[in-house]
């Protein structure tokens, strides 16, 4: 397999792994196997069947964490996480192996060896602190970034810089990309805080939450960061005007991320060779943006909910995309 298959084969299979840790997550089998790497020791849950048939009459039946069916559903997650890892470090020795032929320094492809390597310790801790929001929100941004690094690689072998006439306000525009581009990152993991603390059904309804336009809230305990699961730092139960906070504030966050993306767009549409990334910023932002008001109005319906994961994921390359696209603009010679 080449170079740029490779690549571009990991960076899909990342997708889909994002996708597939969203589904784990929100049909509650992230503790299907309550240990790691194995499954109570074993490989498979199917060698672990005693264990897991124990755990099931510890807890009263299938309804609780553990179950056969959760946990296959982390194991798989686990095994193709795994493989997703040696992928990489693939990727990384054919980067110092063929760098004279690419044409291009390693250091990406070394530094993705870095983050997949924290990303499964996140993965362990995960299970080992019983899915401590901190731990599992590091989770989801550790996907998130490996993703962003894949689709830069990607891009990096298919697209190489044009030589084009710039837009007479290339600078401003690229600030306004880099500045969408953060405000996406900052909103997936507001949304990965909503969805590790579920808090996403505390408003069920839109564009009000609770009947309100401003709900009651409390920020004190909302966005703590050492605290267990459904609790405060000192052990009580974390309220509802707390998971309301979170919710709320993921609402406004994407009030901010549609006028941010909206006006990227609007500048990349006013603009000759950049239309294009105008409509597919506009594209996956109103795909995105529909299906978290679904979400809400259709009360968290499980594959709405996975989708939107994956709508999140689409939306970060979707501005990797627009980012590369404008640093590869450079001034034609006159």
């Amino acid at each position: 397999m080449s170079f740029k298959k490779l690549v571009v084969f990991t960076t899909l299979l990342t997708f889909g792994l994002i996708m597939l840790g969203a589904y784990v997550r929100l049909s509650d089998a992230g503790l299907g196997c309550p240990d790691w790497p194995g499954c109570y020791g074993k490989l498979t849950p199917t060698h672990a069947a005693g264990e897991i048939a124990e755990a099931v009459a510890e807890q009263g039946g299938e309804h609780g964490p553990v179950s056969i069916p959760k946990a296959w559903k982390e194991m798989v997650h686990r095994y193709i996480a795994t493989f997703l890892g040696f992928l990489i470090i693939g990727i990384a020795y054919l980067a110092w192996k063929k760098r004279e032929q690419l044409q291009q320094k390693p250091w990406l492809a070394t530094a993705l060896v870095g983050v997949v390597c924290l990303q499964g310790a996140f993965g362990a801790w995960t299970v080992t602190m019983l899915l401590k929001p901190a731990i599992v929100t590091g989770h989801l941004i550790g996907g998130m970034t490996v993703l962003a690094m894949l689709a830069w690689l990607w891009l990096r072998q298919t697209s190489p810089a044009r030589t084009v006439a710039p837009p007479k306000d290339l600078h401003r525009l690229q600030l306004l990309a880099r500045v969408g581009l953060l405000a996406v990152i900052a909103q997936i993991v507001l949304g990965g805080w909503v969805s590790t603390n579920y808090a996403a059904v505390v408003c069920t309804d839109f564009p009000t939450c609770q009947g309100s336009m401003w709900p009651h809230m409390e920020f004190e305990h909302a966005f703590h960061i050492k605290r267990e699961l459904g609790e405060t730092p000192d052990g009580q139960m974390l309220n509802v005007a707390s998971l309301t906070a979170i919710h709320f504030t993921h609402r406004i966050g994407a009030l901010v991320v549609t006028l941010i993306l909206g006006l990227l767009a609007f500048n990349l549409w006013r603009q000759p060779g950049t239309q294009m990334l105008a409509i597919k910023v506009v594209a996956v932002l109103t795909l995105q943006v529909a299906m978290g008001i679904g979400n809400v109005v259709f009360h968290l319906p499980l594959w709405l909910a996975v989708a939107h994961n994956g709508g999140a994921a689409l939306l970060l390359v979707t501005l990797i995309l627009v980012n590369y696209r404008l640093s590869g603009l450079v001034h034609r010679p006159r």
